[in-house]
């Protein structure tokens, strides 16, 4: 995905037409990568950002991007094109028993490397997101869709069972009686059924141009933009952490995480530019 990108980008990777969008309100991990497995059979990254550019990496199975500030007024737009495949069935028949484990191991630390990103990430569905795809999508904040999407954790049907965290977030994300449900039976839903079932949080009738729900994700991402980059990261840390433990716990980290924004420059900015009915200028101090 993205290293290093600077407060204000909104960055984006599309796969097999589910595309993923993190508006970077605060730097991105040094050095994080999406292994080039969980990126379906058709990849063409797009990146929405100051400066990107790729990072070749050789016969090695990840791509990578990195971001050069040109200025902190300017967001430009850059596409970077590339058609490779991921893992298919194919390949995994062809896999000794004692590969798989640690191939879908690797994938499972990746997934939860986006879900540990600390930028709001929205994953937009406007194709197919099966399996892996949705698992990848899970991971993510936010997930809105086109009506059209297809989208399901198919793994049972290969006698296999969701081994990306799909086990573990469909419930969180839809509870777990219909999270059982749903992977019981392999079942595909479209965008509309997704919506009903708390699954994505917006769906839209698919355009001409096929990325309705693209364009809903950056709307979305040029929403949280504006806000304080410090703020955003606590936040986004506040809800993860706080959901996985009881209320007081959760309260708790929210008192910790509260605390780290008081003595940024950002707070100081923020009440100043209300008292001088502007907008703040953040700069993630």
């Amino acid at each position: 995905m993205a290293a290093a990108a600077a407060p204000g980008a909104v960055g984006t990777l599309q796969a097999s037409r589910a595309r993923l969008v993190a508006a970077c309100c605060a730097p991105l991990v040094p050095g994080w990568r999406l292994h080039r497995s969980l990126a379906g059979p058709r990849v063409r990254p797009a990146m929405w950002a100051r400066g990107w550019a790729p990072a070749a990496e050789g016969a090695a199975l990840r791509r990578g991007y990195s971001s050069e500030v040109k200025s902190e007024d300017e967001l430009r737009v850059r596409y970077l094109e590339e058609e490779n495949r991921g893992a298919d069935l194919k390949e995994r028949v062809k896999m000794n028993p004692s590969e798989v484990g640690p191939f879908v191991s690797k994938i499972r630390a990746v997934i939860n490397e986006m879900a540990n990103l600390p930028v709001p990430t929205i994953a937009a569905i406007d194709g197919l997101a099966l399996g892996g795809g949705l698992e990848l999508a899970l991971a993510c904040d936010i997930r809105v869709a086109a009506s059209s999407a297809k989208m399901g954790l198919v793994e049972t049907k290969l006698a296999i069972i969701p081994g990306g965290g799909g086990t573990q977030r469909l419930p969180r994300a839809i509870g777990m009686s219909l999270a059982k449900e749903l992977i019981f039976s392999a079942r595909v839903l479209d965008g509309q059924e997704a919506k009903a079932v708390g699954l994505v949080s917006h769906v839209l009738e698919q355009n001409q141009e096929g990325d309705a729900a693209y364009r809903k994700a950056l709307d979305l991402a040029r929403e949280f933009l504006p806000q304080g980059p410090v703020a955003m990261r606590v936040a986004k840390l506040a809800i993860n952490q706080g959901m996985e433990v009881d209320l007081v716990t959760g309260l708790a980290i929210e008192e910790a995480c509260y605390a780290q924004t008081i003595p940024t420059k950002d707070r100081l900015e923020g009440l100043l530019a209300f008292k001088e009915k502007r907008s703040p200028r953040y700069k993630g101090e």
